[in-house]
């Protein structure tokens, strides 16, 4: 009888087990439970850093505090401070300024690899908890996958003299050091989970991806990530078309911003209502160059030889312009005059090579021009630049495959920016699209490439078509599309335009000057090439041409 009671209560304590699917682990700051279906461990609003409130606001992120007994880890935390979203069609999510925490998916593994994604926004939106960004069927294949948030827009990039004395010569980049912090995180703890600190890859796409490229530049973030993989984004362009990128500059609309809502001082800025920094913080959300995080830019740091030399994935959409503009008015005799009102008066070279020849190529010209300005030229330079400094591959791919999306505003996308995503976690969610067999076997195809690269530096899998290595003699991609074709020398020719124009900006007299692409300013004048010499200088990299 004894036997009997202690077999039903075993029995009992299973039952709660298997439906509870409880699974705890030990980190640092104390106990986690998370959850476990289908042998796939979940912690979701894990804090990888403490809440930037208060005298923390405008800080470098501090530790995150411990706790005693077991914290739940079931569910989402707010994502931080934004208005909109950060794709068209998504819920508006949950928002605080207690947003500082991460998510994991973790296998039944030791030593596995890892994979944190960084997700896009413009630096200004973005949440892990949405669903497209769930990690489970990637970590199915063997990796333990990782989502992190990070302050956006004036919370996350505000620079201001005061805020410079405070932080030693440097301000803005909060969020950029959130990323840091999150990486530096998972080195710490991502054993518990049965990932390899020594084996992570980072991948992003849009803002994710802008930032791999400002991280694979930055000293603080050395070594924290052996692989990257950039999804459409990457900060390339001379500084001259955006020189309020270098922090004297940044510190000036700092300061315009401060003004304009009535602030005097740091402790007045401090004191604001955070919704009060949504408003107008438009200029101001962007990384600063200049400063003992980015002495330099991707760029230069490619061309100094101080980029991280790790291997590494770039690509983009051969539609991307299509899910972000609409350009059913555009007509030849108007494709100028749409270009100016969307970005101002750029170099007129770049809008000569797109121009129209005939009424019916307009429109198309029109997504093309975009699609390079903000995202083609920039994976193509990186690749290039990789491919020219660095002693480790380079992989180069164009997702040029329409997803059959269902519904506005993604009907119309075509292989426009955000439609790789779905592939690449593998994520073809009911509802989204009218999910063909081609498209499955294409996710699965895409999100084994990546786990594959993150496990072995080579993107490359049993009963594919072999991804070859990108170099300078032979300039080859793959082609995510119905061709799933290897391309020799897949550059569009209208690209040339961009290096011919930008190389010339970075020949001007201050040197070097180069920074994070937010597009649409005029050419600099002489202040703005003053300060980009002045930036080179107080760095050490002035350099003869």
């Amino acid at each position: 009888m004894r036997l009997m009671s202690w077999a039903a209560i075993l029995g009992l304590f299973c039952l709660f087990a298997a439906e509870a699917g409880a699974e705890e682990v030990r980190i640092e700051q104390g106990r986690l439970r998370g959850e476990t279906q289908e042998g796939i461990s979940s912690y979701l609003g894990v804090p990888f850093a403490a809440a930037p409130l208060g005298e923390l606001r405008w800080r470098a992120p501090a530790p995150p505090p411990s706790w005693r007994g077991v914290r739940e880890a079931r569910r989402f935390a707010p994502a931080c401070m934004q208005s909109g979203v950060s794709m068209p069609g998504e819920p508006h999510p949950e928002v605080s300024e207690d947003c500082l925490y991460l998510n994991i998916w973790a296998p039944r593994a030791r030593r596995a690899p890892v994979m944190v994604f960084i997700h896009g926004g413009g630096y200004t939106n973005g949440s892990t908890a949405l669903a497209l960004y769930s990690g489970e069927r990637l970590a199915a294949r063997g990796v333990v996958v990782v989502t992190i948030a990070y302050r956006l827009g004036a919370l996350g990039f505000l620079a201001h003299p005061d805020l410079t004395a405070e932080g030693a010569g440097s301000s803005g980049n909060y969020g950029l050091l959130d990323q840091i912090a999150a990486l530096e995180w998972v080195r710490d703890n991502i054993a518990a989970f049965g990932g390899d600190p020594g084996n992570v890859t980072v991948f992003g796409q849009s803002a994710g991806a802008m930032a791999i490229s400002l991280l694979m530049a930055s000293p603080r973030a050395r070594g924290l990530f052996h692989r990257a993989i950039a999804q459409s984004g990457g900060v390339f362009e001379p500084i001259a078309l955006a020189p309020h990128y270098l922090l004297a500059n940044a510190e000036a609309d700092g300061l315009a911003f401060a003004r304009a809502h009535g602030a005097s001082s740091l402790t007045e800025l401090r004191a604001l209502p955070v919704e009060r920094l949504l408003e107008g913080a438009e200029r101001i959300s962007h990384p600063v160059i200049g400063s003992e995080l980015l002495p330099l830019a991707p760029y230069d740091a490619y061309v100094l030889g101080e980029a991280a030399d790790i291997p590494l994935i770039v690509g983009s959409n051969a539609e991307e312009a299509r899910s972000l503009i609409d350009v059913s008015g555009v007509t030849a005799a108007t494709f100028r005059s749409h270009v100016t009102s969307h970005w101002g008066n750029l170099p007129a070279p770049l809008l000569d090579a797109y121009a129209p020849e005939a009424e019916e190529d307009a429109q198309a010209n029109r997504l093309a021009f975009d699609r390079d300005l903000r995202f083609g030229w920039d994976m193509w330079a990186w690749a290039r630049l990789h491919a020219r400094h660095s002693t480790r591959p380079v992989y180069y791919y164009l997702f040029s495959h329409r997803p059959p999306f269902r519904g506005e505003p993604r009907s119309g996308w075509g292989a426009g920016h955000f439609a790789e995503l779905w592939y690449v976690f593998d994520n073809l969610v009911e509802g989204d699209g009218a999910w063909t067999a081609q498209d499955r076997a294409l996710a699965d195809e895409v999100a084994g490439r990546w786990v594959s690269f993150a496990r072995t530096g080579e993107p490359n899998l049993d009963g594919y078509p072999s991804w070859l290595e990108f170099t300078e003699v032979e300039p080859v991609l793959t082609d995510f599309g119905a061709s799933r074709d290897v391309l020799r020398a897949p550059v569009d020719p209208r690209l040339r335009a961009f290096d011919a124009v930008y190389d010339s900006l970075r020949q001007a007299p201050a040197g070097p000057m180069m920074s994070a692409p937010q597009r649409g300013a005029t050419e600099a004048g002489p202040r703005a090439r003053d300060a980009a010499a002045e930036h080179l200088r107080l760095v050490g990299r002035q350099r003869p041409r």
